[in-house]
């Protein structure tokens, strides 16, 4: 799972940028404002969900463009694209190899992961930023995850807008729904707690290095019943549900708790330079064990890491990530940063002419 090349149009503000990457790193360099983060957006859009900001598709638009946006990849001999047009700027549109594709159907072709600044709160944040992230991971080992809980979420909107209704929702509708849902819920539940078995045991196989040893679990109240138990909770708190205005169990209150292994601490009660380790641990045990199950590595996107290492910590994340095989895309101010890695790191100026 490697991109030869990468092109992108009117995406914010690339108004045309073609790279062919040549190494297994690519370290995109450059000041801030230049566009960095962007190509490592445009990348993150090549898997299902809203990209590594989740920001709307018609705010990627570049400023006095055409009016939509077009990012373009070659994986393994095959062409993925994606994008929306100036009549629809919130309407994404796939085509893989020159054929209409959904978007769900991108986890099929590539695994994608990635590390930004703001995901440095991941801990301290409420648990939907955890969940995304959680199942960001499930989604590389299990590219059928995005079709199922986009299937349970719209049925869980829909079960919500019928009881929040003036007039009393049909009992046998609300039947079919909630059972539409338990279907969808037992499957997520079921990926979600083999990524995580499959993650703890990576971590405690792997030896002990310069970054943190997370011991993970994950919490969900709604794992232990059966999907017919399931259907028989959710028709039992109907009314509580309606009163709340919202389904208040089910998968989508999940949560994945993080322990710093050494220190025995919650990750959210450790430091920011902790936190920031635990996520690069989990990182890359995950990047191992797709590249077990997968039979290839995901894509890295890292933004601003090398920046807040110590030379030492800097040239361990570098091997680390080496080992991985991974196709790693990397993102600092100077090219200093990138110094060790070596021959494998193919520099790239941005927002120079």
């Amino acid at each position: 799972m490697v991109l030869s090349r990468l092109s992108l149009n009117d995406f914010r503000n690339h108004a045309a940028l073609e790279i062919r990457p040549n190494a297994q790193f690519i370290a995109l360099h450059g000041s801030n404002g230049a566009g960095k983060t962007n190509i490592l957006e445009a990348v993150s859009l090549l898997v299902p969900g809203r990209g590594l900001r989740r920001a709307a598709m018609s705010d990627m638009v570049r400023a006095g463009g055409g009016g939509g946006f077009a990012i373009v990849a070659e994986v393994s001999g095959n062409v993925i694209g994606t994008g929306v047009s100036a009549e629809q700027p919130e309407r994404r549109k796939v085509r893989v190899n020159e054929s209409n594709a959904s978007i769900n159907s991108l986890a099929e072709w590539l695994s994608v992961i990635w590390l930004t600044p703001a995901m440095d709160r991941l801990f301290a944040d409420g648990s939907a930023a955890r969940r995304r992230f959680l199942d960001r991971l499930v989604l590389a080992l299990s590219p059928q995850h995005a079709r199922h809980s986009s299937r349970y979420e719209k049925a869980m909107q829909q079960r919500n807008k019928l009881l929040s209704g003036t007039v009393p929702a049909d009992p046998l509708w609300l039947d079919a729904i909630e059972q539409q849902m338990a279907d969808s819920a037992y499957t997520i539940q079921a990926a979600r707690s083999g990524l995580v078995g499959a993650l703890r045991d990576q971590l405690q196989s792997a030896p002990s290095g310069p970054f943190a040893v997370p011991l993970i679990s994950l919490v969900d109240k709604a794992a232990g019943p059966t999907e017919g138990d399931l259907a028989a909770i959710w028709r039992k708190g109907r009314s509580r549900d309606a009163s709340a205005g919202r389904t208040l169990f089910g998968p989508h209150r999940a949560d994945l708790d993080v322990i710093h292994k050494d220190s025995g601490q919650m990750a959210e009660q450790c430091s920011t330079g902790e936190q920031k380790a635990l996520l690069l641990s989990l990182i890359l045990a995950h990047a191992a064990l797709v590249s077990a199950q997968r039979q290839a590595p995901p894509i890295l996107l890292l933004d601003e890491v090398a920046a807040h290492l110590d030379p030492s910590r800097r040239a361990a994340l570098f091997a680390l990530l080496a080992e991985t095989g991974a196709q790693v895309w990397m993102t600092g101010t100077e090219p200093e940063l990138f110094n060790g890695i070596g021959p494998s790191a193919q520099l790239l100026p941005v927002g120079q002419n």
